[in-house]
């Protein structure tokens, strides 16, 4: 019984001082999954992240799930949904392209077909980011039209 017991501390013993010199000549090398990006300061839902506000570290944790931001171009200029705690990854899920179109803004509406394109003034319904479909009251009739918002600004309006 004796024997066991000092096999098992001799055992242990030398599994730490592996495990030390292993840590001692590359620390944190072992253990780093990636690289996240880490609030610097509080952001609050709705505020516009600014490269000024965050910094990339090291993962060192290999129980952290994925779904992390891994770079600051990846979250420069997006806007937050919900608050980002300093030192807490960001996830992707908590974050929205910025509006292109507000709502109640004047829009210009667009309608193509073939070589013919029709223009018009238009209020859109929401807010809404590039790649959206919202709904739109044409200024001219008054009806409510259904389109497709796009980079410059307009709404490419659907054939019903």
């Amino acid at each position: 019984m004796r024997f066991r017991r000092m096999k098992r501390h001799l055992a242990q013993a030398t599994v730490c001082l592996t495990v030390t010199a292993f840590l001692s000549a590359a620390p944190h090398a072992a253990f780093a999954q990636g690289v996240a990006v880490v609030p610097t300061q509080t952001i609050y839902p709705g505020e516009t992240v600014s490269a000024t506000q965050l910094e990339e570290v090291a993962v060192t944790n290999p129980n952290i799930a994925g779904g992390y931001a891994q770079s600051i171009a990846e979250v420069e200029g997006m806007i937050s949904k919900r608050t980002l705690l300093p030192g807490r990854t960001i996830p992707v899920a908590g974050l929205r392209p910025p509006y292109a179109i507000n709502r109640g803004a004047n829009v210009r509406l667009t309608f193509s077909l073939g070589n013919m394109t029709i223009s018009a003034s238009g209020t859109p319904l929401a807010d809404a980011s590039v790649g959206d479909v919202i709904k739109v009251r044409n200024l001219d009739s008054g009806v409510i039209v259904t389109g497709t918002v796009l980079a410059d600004g307009t709404v490419q309006v659907m054939a019903k």
